[in-house]
C-alpha cells in the first residue's frame, strides 16, 4: 500500500530542489528556468520515527526497516494551466494521481532567480495555482454533470447520489472555493470521493525561506502560515539550499553540528516528511524480532486484517488473529517477553481498529 504526496508550485520556487534533498538523488533536474522538470519524478524516503529505534534496541533485531511515504516532483503550473499553457494538461494530470499537495511557495528574494511573475509573492502565488486547480475541478465536472442530470430526471438512483455530490461541489469553485473546504458530511461520501477532484486534495504548504530565515521564518511565511490556519491546512517553513547542503551530509553527526551551527535543532526535511504524513492520515505499527524490527503505514481506523495485508496478502487471507502489544506496554515492560509476563499482549480479532504504535505479531492460515 503506497502514499504519495505531490510537490507542486509555480518554476523556480524550489520544488526541485526539495525534490533532490527529500531523496538525496539528482532525479530531478533544478535549473533556473521554467520547465526544467517534464516528468514527474517519484522518490521513496523514510518516515523519521524514533519508537522503531527504540523497539530495534529491546528486540535486539539486526535490521531496522522505517516505513516510507511517496514524493513525486511535479512541474511548475503557471497562469493557463487548466487551458493547457505550459504543458498544463500534463501536470494537471500527474496531480490527480497523488494522495495529497505539497505546495511550495517562494517567500525569498534573491534576486538571481528568476521568477515567473516578476516578484516575489506566495499568496499571489498560492491563487494562482489554486485557481488553475479549481477551473480544471469545474471543467471536470461541467463536462460530466448534463449527461448525470438527464439519467436522474429519469430515475436513475446512481446519477441521483453522483449528481447529489457534484452539485455542491461545483457550487463551492464557482464562488472560487476549492472543495476540499466544504463540510465533511458532503466530501466524506464514497460517492463523492470518486469525483476525484484536485482540490478535495489535502493541502501542505512549503514556505521556501532563505538561510537566514529559516529558524524564524519571515513576513512571507507568517502570511503563508495564517492563510493555512484560515484553511485548515498546515504549513512549514524550509530552506531549500540548507536542506540542499544537509543531504549531502553522510554522516549523523555532521548532520547534527551543521543544523546547530545555524541554530535548527533538526532538518526541515524532517518537519515535511512528518507533516505529509500527518496529512495523510495515517497509523504506524511495528513488527520486531531478532531478525528485523519493521514500521509499516496504515489509514487511520484501518482493520488488523488490512494491517496484515501491508505485510502479504497471504496473511490477510488467511487472517487469524493479531498478537499485539501497545508500543507504551512495550517499553515499559522491557519488551515482547516481558509484556507477555505483565499480560500486556493482546489477541484482538478481525475487527480490532489499528492503534498508532501498536506492535503486532500476525497469525495466519492459508
Amino acid at each position: 500500500m503506497g502514499f504519495n504526496c505531490g510537490i507542486v508550485g509555480l518554476p523556480n520556487v524550489g520544488k526541485s530542489t526539495l525534490f533532490n534533498a527529500l531523496t538525496a538523488t539528482a532525479q530531478a533536474q533544478a535549473a533556473n528556468y521554467p520547465f526544467c522538470t517534464i516528468e514527474p519524478n517519484v522518490g521513496r524516503v523514510a518516515v523519521p520515527d524514533p519508537r522503531l529505534g527504540v523497539i530495534a534496541g529491546l528486540a535486539k533485531s539486526v535490521k531496522v526497516t522505517p516505513t516510507q511515504l511517496e514524493f513525486v516532483d511535479i512541474a511548475g503550473l503557471v497562469r493557463g494551466a487548466s487551458k493547457g499553457e505550459g504543458l498544463g494538461n500534463q501536470f494537471l494530470g500527474h496531480i490527480r494521481g497523488v494522495d495529497a499537495i505539497v505546495h511550495v511557495l517562494r517567500c525569498f528574494a534573491e534576486g538571481d532567480v528568476t521568477h515567473v511573475e516578476g516578484s516575489v509573492d506566495p499568496l499571489r502565488d498560492a491563487d494562482i495555482v489554486e485557481t488553475e486547480l479549481m477551473l480544471a475541478d469545474m471543467e471536470s465536472l461541467e463536462r460530466r454533470i448534463e449527461n448525470v442530470a438527464k439519467r436522474a430526471r429519469v430515475g436513475d438512483k446512481e446519477a441521483k447520489d453522483i449528481l447529489a455530490a457534484m452539485e455542491p461541489a461545483l457550487v463551492a469553485l464557482q464562488a472560487g472555493k476549492p472543495v476540499r473546504l466544504l463540510a465533511s458530511e458532503v466530501r466524506l461520501t464514497a460517492t463523492f470521493r470518486q469525483l476525484q477532484l484536485i482540490t478535495d486534495k489535502p493541502v501542505l504548504y512549503v514556505t521556501n525561506v532563505d538561510e537566514a530565515d529559516a529558524a524564524t521564518g519571515n513576513r512571507w511565511s507568517e502570511a503563508v502560515a495564517e492563510r493555512a490556519r484560515r484553511e485548515g491546512a498546515a504549513s512549514v517553513i524550509i530552506s531549500a539550499a540548507i536542506e540542499a547542503e544537509v543531504a549531502q551530509l553522510s554522516e549523523p553527526a555532521e548532520r547534527s553540528a551543521y543544523l546547530e551551527h545555524l541554530g535548527l535543532h533538526e532538518a526541515g526535511l524532517d518537519r515535511v516528511i512528518r507533516a505529509g504524513y500527518a496529512l495523510l492520515d495515517l497509523a504506524t505499527f511495528f513488527t520486531a524480532g531478532p531478525k528485523e524490527a519493521r514500521a509499516y503505514t496504515v489509514p487511520h481506523g484501518a482493520l488488523a486484517p488490512q494491517a496484515a495485508g501491508t505485510i502479504h496478502s497471504d496473511f490477510e487471507r488467511g487472517f487469524i488473529r493479531a498478537e499485539t502489544i501497545g508500543y507504551a506496554d512495550y517499553v515499559a515492560c522491557g519488551g515482547e517477553q516481558g509484556a507477555r509476563e505483565a499480560g500486556r499482549a493482546r489477541a484482538e480479532g478481525r475487527d480490532y481498529a489499528v492503534r498508532d504504535g501498536d506492535i503486532f505479531l500476525f497469525r495466519f492460515n492459508v
